[in-house]
């Protein structure tokens, strides 16, 4: 198999794309092979994106509240969590978490709301004038997470400075309805076209730990290189009590590696940042996520969650004698 994966890669770098049937094969991967598939994607995600690590971190600007009913989300109105609950927090606040960010070593620096969308009028009017700032005050890339937008808030965002938006599939379109009802994988699909068509650079990703099978984590990944979306966070469920998935079992940390891989040869030249939940499922393997394909990581902390001290990430790349790079293109 070792041998085997080395052509998987070498067919990769020149130019060949992964089938579903290729990777649903390598999903099978165990034992020592596993190491062989994780060599495979350092050598493919090396190739196209270098050796730099992209720093990214975020701000849980608006939370609580939210109408959605995902399976997995302390935010959720439909769960009975500990998880905090406050309105849209105020331009400084926005502006000085940008400059926390960029002092802590991030490159981008994402704006996250709870809800469907973000309301038209103050909010996000409030949300532009900070994104402003921040583009006059800092070095740091302005990203926004702000829920299902139609066209006219996405040229509004890109006109503001912003130039990521991220808005997550959280898994595949088959297991969807299993995690969200109260609204349809296509209103997601189409805010990433949206972004697009606005001339944003998106970011799109999702969660693995639900219960979806390794065919369904695929299939997530197959659309994502359908879309063509520029970068791909990849979470792994932190179980919170109070939710749907209290209870579910964590991942492996080597399930976690070999996902990363497998995302990694399916698109091998975007970016792939591991976030959340990586230091729970993980555990003492979180280094490993960079020789397993991926190129960047969140630091600092998560929406509802706690991350580790930053400087324990510095520590983690200068050990591995990896550099920080730049999620500016």
């Amino acid at each position: 198999m070792n041998r085997h994966l080395d052509t998987f890669a070498d067919s990769i770098i020149a130019g060949k794309r992964l089938s579903e049937g290729e990777a649903a094969e390598l999903s099978a991967t165990s034992g020592t092979d596993a190491f062989a598939l994780f060599l495979a994607a350092s050598r493919i995600k090396e190739h196209f994106l270098g050796t730099g690590i992209d720093l990214c971190s975020i701000i849980n600007a608006k939370s609580g509240r939210c109408p959605e009913n995902c399976a997995f989300c302390a935010q959720s109105a439909h769960h009975a969590t500990d998880s905090p609950v406050y309105p849209l927090v105020d331009e400084e606040r926005i502006v000085a978490c940008a400059k926390e960010a960029e002092a802590a070593g991030s490159h981008c620096y994402g704006i996250v709301t709870s809800g469907t969308t973000i309301r038209k009028g103050e909010e996000l009017d409030r949300i532009c004038r900070a994104v402003r700032r921040i583009r006059e005050t800092t070095s740091i890339a302005p990203s926004c997470s702000l829920g299902i937008i139609d066209q006219e808030t996405a040229v509004t965002l890109r006109e503001a400075g912003v130039e990521t938006y991220h808005h997550n599939l959280e898994t595949a379109r088959s297991f969807f309805p299993s995690i969200c009802t109260t609204h349809d994988y296509e209103d997601d699909v189409e805010t990433v076209r949206v972004a697009k068509r606005a001339g944003l650079t998106v970011c799109c990703g999702g969660i693995f730990g639900l219960g979806e099978t390794a065919a369904q984590r695929i299939e997530l990944a197959m659309t994502l290189r359908d879309l063509d979306v520029d970068s791909i966070p990849l979470n792994f469920l932190n179980p919170i009590e109070g939710t749907r998935l209290a209870r579910a079992d964590l991942i492996t940390p080597l399930e976690c590696l070999k996902t990363i891989a497998l995302f990694r040869l399916i698109l091998p030249e975007k970016k792939i940042a591991v976030c959340g939940g990586r230091e729970r499922n993980l555990r003492d393997l979180q280094s490993w996520i960079f020789f397993a394909g991926a190129s960047g990581t969140m630091i600092g902390n998560y929406l509802t969650t706690t991350g580790r001290p930053a400087e324990d990430d510095w520590q983690m790349l200068k050990d591995l004698e990896l550099t920080a790079g730049s999620c500016r293109e």
